[in-house]
C-alpha cells in the first residue's frame, strides 16, 4: 500500500483540489494531511472528507512529514506538495520502479500550471539537473520505501533543504528513479516573487548549502528576502531550477 503524505498550512483552497484527484487516481491509497496549524477552512475542507485523516503537528516540513509518514501504515510513503498535481496511474509508476529491489525511492519529472515557455524551460532544467545530481525537491513528489525511510531517521528537522538533505542520505542506500512521467505544480511563488530573483536566489541558496552554511542560517536569510509566510510554511516551499 501507498500512504500519501501532505503536509499543510492555510492550504484550504487547494486541499479542495487536490482530495477529490486522490479519490479519483488513488482509490486504495491511505491519504494523511498533517497541518501545522492552519488558520483558514482547512479543517471543514478535510471534514467532507472522511476518508483522508488529518493530524496535527508542530509547524514546519520535515516535522510534519515525519509525523505523517510515523502515523501512516504504506510500505511506501509519497510525499506530497498541497499544491501539486499527481499524473494518471502514478501509483503503477511507483510500483514498477520499485519491482527493482535495488531502488530505494525517487521522484516524478515536473512541470508548472503555467504553461509559458519560461515555466516550461524551468522545468526542463529542473529534470535535468535531478536526473544528473539524484537530489530531489519536494515539488517533484518524492516517494520511498518506509524501510529506507526508518533506516534514514526520516527528514532531517532542519528549517529548509530537508528535501536535499534527505535525497543525498538516500542515495546511499540504493538506487533512486527519475520517472518521467510529470506532475503539475504550482507557478505561484515564480510568478509573485519573479522568475531571474527565484532562480537567482535558489541557486545561491543551494550553493551555500552545500558549502556548508547551516540551514538555520539560510532560512532566516530566505524568508526576509521573499517577505514569506511564517517560518515553515508549505505553502512557500523551496523550489529548485
Amino acid at each position: 500500500m501507498i500512504s500519501i503524505v501532505v503536509p499543510v498550512l492555510d492550504e484550504a483552497r487547494n486541499l479542495e483540489r487536490l482530495l477529490p484527484a486522490l479519490r479519483d487516481l488513488a482509490p486504495d491509497a491511505e491519504v494523511v494531511i498533517v497541518d501545522g496549524g492552519s488558520r483558514d477552512d482547512t479543517e471543514s475542507v478535510l471534514a467532507r472528507w472522511p476518508r483522508a485523516r488529518i493530524i496535527s503537528s508542530p509547524r514546519g516540513r520535515a516535522m510534519q512529514m515525519n509525523a505523517g509518514a510515523a502515523r501512516s501504515a504504506g510500505d511506501v510513503i509519497l510525499f506530497l506538495h498541497a499544491d501539486t498535481r499527481l499524473p494518471a496511474a502514478f501509483t503503477d509508476a511507483i510500483e514498477r520502479a520499485l519491482d527493482d529491489q535495488r531502488v530505494v525511492g525517487g521522484r516524478f519529472d515536473v512541470a508548472f500550471d503555467n504553461p509559458a515557455w519560461p515555466f516550461r524551460m524551468i522545468a526542463a532544467m529542473m529534470n535535468l539537473r535531478s536526473r544528473l545530481s539524484g537530489i530531489f525537491t519536494g515539488d517533484q513528489a518524492i516517494f520511498v520505501r518506509r524501510a529506507a525511510f526508518e533506516a534514514l531517521g526520516g527528514y532531517p528537522e532542519i528549517p529548509l533543504m530537508e528535501d536535499i538533505a534527505l535525497t543525498r542520505r538516500l542515495r546511499r542506500l540504493g538506487r533512486v528513479a527519475c520517472l518521467r512521467r510529470r506532475v503539475t505544480t504550482s507557478a505561484r511563488k515564480w510568478e509573485r516573487d519573479g522568475i531571474a530573483r527565484t532562480v537567482g536566489l535558489m541557486w545561491l541558496l543551494r550553493f551555500l548549502y552545500f558549502c556548508g552554511v547551516s540551514p538555520e542560517r539560510l532560512h532566516r536569510w530566505y524568508y526576509p528576502a521573499l517577505a514569506a509566510p511564517p517560518e515553515g510554511s508549505p505553502a512557500d516551499r523551496s523550489r529548485g531550477g
